[in-house]
C-alpha cells in the first residue's frame, strides 16, 4: 500500500500487482529530488502471519529494532501529573483538570500549574510502540541510540519515525489485515481440491480479473459483501451510484469514498459529472485543465501536489510540504504555515481571483489529511479484485475464509447468511468434520461452521479433540468421545447442544442424560489428573492395573423436544441462529413481516410511504451539520436481500434502535442515481417467541435476547424456511 506503488522497479520485482505506467502514477509521490529523507514501503500481510514475519526480519537481519513513538501530553493530562508534582489536593487537581474555577481567586500553585501546563501541552509524556514500524541498519542499532524491551519482546528504540529519518534510517512498515488472511485461506482450500484447481487459479492475474464478466457484474450491482474495502454499506451505494465495472474506475471510489472527499462536498459533484457527462463543466476551468479524469475534483494526495504547483506555482518541493503537511505529517508547523502563505500569494500573483483561490483552497484543505495516495487506492483497488474473482468462481471457499478471518464489516452472522445466499448449506460444528475453524464439503457445498464460534468452549478441549480425531480417527459414539478426548461434562454439555455430536443419531436431551450419567460423578476432569491415550479397552496404555468402571446403563422415557429449541440454542451458543431469523417471531410480529414490502419491490415505490421488515445488520451513527445525532440503518428482509434506511434527527431520537433483532420501519422510499432508501418515519423492533427452554421460568440465558417477556406458551410448529 501507499506510495511504494509508483515505483515501476517494485512493480517488476513482483513487490506490487500495480501497474505504475497504466495508472500514470508520479514516481516523485515516492522519490523526488526535493525529499531529504528516504522512502518507505508500507507491506501487508496476513494478520495471522505479520509476528512471523517480524520475527523472520529479527533472525535474517544482525541490525534490526521496532521503532517507537511518543505519547504526549495533553492539556488536561498536563494539569493532572504537574498538579501531583506541585502537591495539590486530589479534589483540586480534579476542578482544576474539568475548568471549574474562578481564575481570580487561583492561588501561586494552581497559576503556575495551569501556565505550565499550557507549555507542556504536545511534549512527549512516555514511550510506546509505533503501530508497525521496523528498522533495519546496515551497522550496530546501538550506534543510534539506547534500545528498551515492551513487553512484546523485541528490542525498540527509544525514538520515532522522524528522529530514524534524519539519520537516515530504513524504516518497514510492516502492516496487516484479515484481507489478505481471506485470500490466502481461500486459495489454500482451493488448492486443497488437488493440482488441476490450484492450476486454475493465478492470484496475480490481474488483466484475467479485469477481464472476468462474473467481476464486472458483482462490482457494478455492488454485490462485494466479503469482499476488501468494497462491501460497506457506504461503498456498496457508492458502486451502485457510480455504476462501475472496471479497474480504473474503482481505484476512483476507493479514493472517493474517503471522508477527506465527502467533507469537501465534492463527492455529490463526482457522482453527478460521473453520470452526466454535461455537469462536468460545472468545475472550475483551471481544475478541470489540471485534473479530466476526476472531472475537475480532487479525489488523491497527488492531487494536492497537482494543483499547489500548476495552479498556484509552488515548486514540487513546496507542493510536496504542502501536502504533507495536510495529512498531518509536517515536521515543522512554520515550514507548513510558510507553504500556505506561498500558495495564497502566487496564487493570487497568477492571476486568480481571490474568491477561486480561497474555495480551491477550503477543498485542499478539507479533503488532504483524509486523502489515499493514488498508488495506495490502486494497492487496494488489486486486493479488491482478488477477492471479488475468489468469491465469483469460488464462493464457498471464499465465504469460509470470510468466517474463519472474522469476517470483516459486518458480523459472522452476516457471512454466514451470504454463504447460504451463494447456495451453501450451513451446518453447525460437528466433532468428526471440523476443528477451531469452519471447513467446507465441495461435493455437497456444504460449510460447517468451527468450534471457534461456540461460546464458552476452551481452546484445549478443541486441542484435544483435534488430535484424538487425528490419531484414531472419526468418534464412533458418545462414549468413544467422552473415552477418547476427556472432556469436562460443562464442555461436553456445551457440544451437544450445539449440535457437535449429532452424528450419534441421537437426540440431544438423550445425549445429555448420557453424558450427565458419564461424566456427572467426576469432580476433575479425567484428562486433568493424569495423561491418558484414551484407548477403548480396560486400562491399555493408561499405566492402570484396571480402567474405571463402565456406567450403568439406564432406558429413558420418551423425551419431548419443544421446537425451535436448536435454534436458541444456537443463538445463545453461536450468538445467531442457523435458522431464518424470522422463523423466531411471534404469530403478530410475522403478520407485520407479511403485510411489508420486500426490497425487490422498492424501485417501483419510489415516492410512496411503506413498511419494510428486515433484520438488523449494521447501524451508522454520525452527526449533521448542526451537530444533530441521525443514523443510517442495513438490513436483511425475509428473501436476504440488502435493505437500506435513513434516520433523520427527529427520527433517531424518538425510535431509537434497541439492539439486534427484526425491524419494522415505516417511511418514505426515496432514490439516488439508482441506489434506493426508505427514510424512516417511525421503526418497531418485532417481538421474538419465547425461549421454549426456558419458558417456565421466565428468564432467558445470556446472549438471548427475545424482546419481549417470555411466555407461558407453545411456539407453533412451523417448517424450516431459508432466508
Amino acid at each position: 500500500r501507499g506510495s511504494g506503488a509508483n515505483s515501476l522497479v517494485a512493480y517488476l520485482l513482483r513487490i506490487t500487482d500495480v501497474d505504475p505506467i497504466e495508472l500514470d502514477l508520479y514516481f516523485e509521490r515516492f522519490i523526488n529530488l526535493y525529499r531529504a529523507n528516504p522512502p518507505d514501503f508500507d507491506i501487508d500481510f496476513s494478520w495471522a502471519d505479520r509476528d512471523d514475519v517480524v520475527a523472520y526480519m529479527f533472525k535474517r537481519f544482525p541490525n534490526v529494532a521496532l521503532l517507537a513513538a511518543y505519547n504526549t501530553f495533553q492539556y488536561r493530562a498536563a494539569v493532572r501529573e504537574l498538579g501531583k508534582v506541585m502537591g495539590l489536593p486530589k479534589h483540586e487537581i480534579d476542578a482544576l483538570c474539568a475548568g471549574k474555577f474562578n481564575p481570580n481567586r487561583l492561588g501561586e500553585m494552581e497559576t503556575v500549574v495551569l501556565q505550565y501546563a499550557a507549555v507542556l501541552r504536545d511534549f512527549p509524556s512516555s514511550l510506546t510502540l509505533h503501530a508497525c514500524g521496523v528498522l533495519i541498519a546496515h551497522d550496530d542499532i546501538h550506534r543510534y541510540g539506547a534500545l528498551f524491551m515492551p513487553p512484546k519482546g523485541l528490542p525498540t528504540v527509544q525514538f520515532d519515525m522522524l528522529v530514524a529519518e534524519d539519520v537516515g534510517l530504513h524504516k518497514f512498515d510492516i502492516l496487516s489485515q484479515r484481507g489478505l488472511g481471506k485470500i490466502k485461506d481461500a486459495l489454500d482450500m482451493v488448492r486443497a481440491q488437488g493440482p488441476e484447481a490450484a492450476a486454475r487459479i493465478d492470484i496475480h492475474d490481474m488483466r484475467r480479473f479485469k477481464a472476468d464478466e462474473g467481476v464486472r457484474s458483482m462490482l457494478r450491482e455492488a454485490r462485494a459483501t466479503g469482499c476488501f474495502y468494497v462491501e460497506s454499506p457506504a461503498m456498496r451505494m457508492l458502486m451502485r451510484k457510480l455504476q462501475v465495472d472496471d479497474y480504473l474506475g474503482l481505484v476512483a471510489a476507493s479514493s472517493v469514498i474517503r471522508p477527506g472527499v465527502s467533507r469537501s462536498g465534492m463527492m455529490q459533484a463526482y457522482i453527478e459529472r460521473h453520470r452526466d457527462p454535461a455537469k462536468r463543466q460545472d468545475a472550475p476551468p483551471v481544475l478541470l485543465a489540471l485534473m479530466p479524469e476526476t472531472y475537475g475534483v480532487m479525489v488523491y494526495q497527488e492531487d494536492v501536489i497537482k494543483v499547489a504547483h500548476r495552479f498556484a506555482g509552488l515548486d514540487l518541493g513546496e507542493a510536496d510540504v504542502l501536502r504533507r503537511g495536510m495529512s498531518g505529517k509536517f515536521r515543522s508547523r512554520d515550514e507548513f504555515d510558510r507553504a500556505r502563505d506561498t500558495f495564497h500569494t502566487k496564487a493570487v500573483a497568477k492571476g486568480h481571483p481571490v474568491h477561486v483561490v480561497r474555495e480551491v483552497w477550503r477543498q485542499m484543505e478539507s479533503f488532504a489529511g483524509y486523502a489515499f495516495a493514488k498508488g495506495h487506492s490502486a494497492s487496494y483497488a488489486v486486493e479488491s479484485y482478488q477477492s471479488l474473482f475468489l468469491k465469483v468462481h469460488h464462493p464457498l471457499e471464499y465465504m469460509c475464509a470470510c468466517i474463519n478471518n472474522f469476517g470483516g464489516f459486518y458480523r459472522t452472522e452476516f457471512y454466514v447468511h451470504e454463504a447460504r445466499m451463494l447456495g451453501a448449506k450451513i451446518a453447525a460444528p460437528c466433532v468428526n468434520t471440523v476443528g477451531a475453524l469452519a471447513a467446507t464439503d465441495p461435493d455437497t457445498r456444504t460449510l460447517t461452521l468451527g468450534f471457534n464460534l461456540v461460546k464458552d468452549l476452551q481452546d484445549s478441549t478443541v486441542t484435544r479433540l483435534e488430535q484424538a480425531r487425528a490419531d484414531g480417527g472419526p468418534f464412533a459414539s458418545l462414549v468413544d468421545f467422552v473415552e477418547r478426548v476427556g472432556p469436562s461434562l460443562e464442555q461436553l454439555t456445551l457440544l451437544i447442544r450445539v449440535g457437535a455430536l449429532r452424528f450419534t443419531g441421537a437426540e440431544k436431551q438423550v445425549l445429555l442424560w448420557e453424558a450427565h450419567f458419564l461424566l456427572a460423578a467426576q469432580s476433575t476432569p479425567h484428562h486433568l489428573t493424569r495423561k491418558r491415550s484414551l484407548p477403548a479397552r480396560a486400562g491399555a496404555g493408561t499405566g492402570e492395573l484396571f480402567a474405571p468402571p463402565k456406567p450403568r446403563t439406564y432406558v429413558l422415557p420418551p423425551l419431548d423436544t419443544a421446537p425451535l429449541t436448536d435454534a436458541f440454542d444456537e443463538w445463545e451458543l453461536l450468538g445467531f441462529p442457523l435458522c431464518s431469523p424470522f422463523l423466531l417471531l411471534t404469530e403478530e410480529a410475522k403478520a407485520v413481516v407479511r403485510s411489508g414490502v420486500l426490497a425487490r419491490d422498492l424501485p417501483e415505490r419510489v415516492g410512496d410511504v411503506v413498511t419494510v421488515v428486515g433484520h438488523l445488520v449494521t447501524v451508522k451513527e454520525t452527526a449533521t451539520a448542526k451537530g444533530e445525532r441521525m443514523c443510517f440503518g442495513c438490513f436483511v428482509d425475509l428473501e436476504g436481500a440488502w435493505l437500506d434506511t435513513v434516520h433523520f434527527p427527529g427520527v433517531a431520537r424518538d425510535f431509537p434502535f434497541r439492539g439486534k433483532g427484526v425491524y419494522a420501519v415505516r417511511g418514505t422510499v426515496s432514490e439516488s442515481f439508482g441506489c434506493i432508501n426508505v427514510d424512516a418515519q417511525r421503526m418497531q423492533r418485532l417481538d421474538t417467541l419465547p425461549d421454549p427452554r426456558y419458558a417456565d421460568q421466565g428468564v432467558l440465558p445470556a446472549g438471548v435476547d427475545s424482546g419481549i417477556t417470555a411466555r407461558r406458551r407453545q411456539p407453533p410448529k412451523l417448517a424450516p424456511r431459508r432466508a
